[in-house]
């Protein structure tokens, strides 16, 4: 049985760093894979880095809708970004690890993101809208940015601390 994990907050090494690349595929994964579902169930999110449970690992898993408003349920493993849209969409988003506030951040309207599955096979996973941004802020916190980092300074300052966070100096 899946079992959810604390959730990690801005200031923690492990959220501010590239995460290792995935090389072993094993029931370990299948279960990481489980326990960052219930981790983000748990939180109410839509997307969960596995950083964002402490772990130093390439994946994230999502729940999210689409620009058609269709649910899209999986995980990428060692994702990268292969394709983003010109057109942008200057929506909001919020982020587990500072937990409260929003934030407007552009993000393109289309992504895709390349990776692999829990066989370590290629997969694609192209999404729209509000799943695009999903995409893009995941893929983000395995590279060691979240979401306030592409802030002005003083706007990401003002968040962590409304969020009860430290800003770093």
């Amino acid at each position: 049985m899946a079992d959810a994990r604390p959730i990690t907050y801005y200031g923690m090494p492990v959220l501010h760093r590239r995460c290792a690349d995935v090389t072993v595929f094993d029931r370990a994964l299948e279960d990481l894979i489980e326990d960052m579902f219930a981790s983000m169930y748990a939180a109410k999110g839509v997307g969960l880095a596995a950083n964002q449970i402490g772990v130093d690992a390439q994946i994230f898993v999502y729940d999210c809708p689409d620009a058609d408003d269709v649910r899209q349920k999986g995980y990428v493993i060692n994702p990268v970004i292969t394709s983003m849209s010109d057109a942008v969409d200057g929506g909001t988003e919020g982020c587990l690890s500072v937990p409260g506030p929003r934030a407007a951040v552009p993000r393109a309207s289309l992504a895709t993101v390349t990776g692999a599955d829990l066989d370590g096979k290629p997969i694609t996973v192209t999404g729209s809208g509000y799943f695009a941004r999903c995409l893009q802020h995941e893929t983000d916190h395995l590279n060691g940015t979240l979401y306030v980092d592409l802030l002005p300074r003083a706007q990401r300052d003002e968040l962590l601390r409304e969020a009860g966070l430290t800003p770093p100096p």
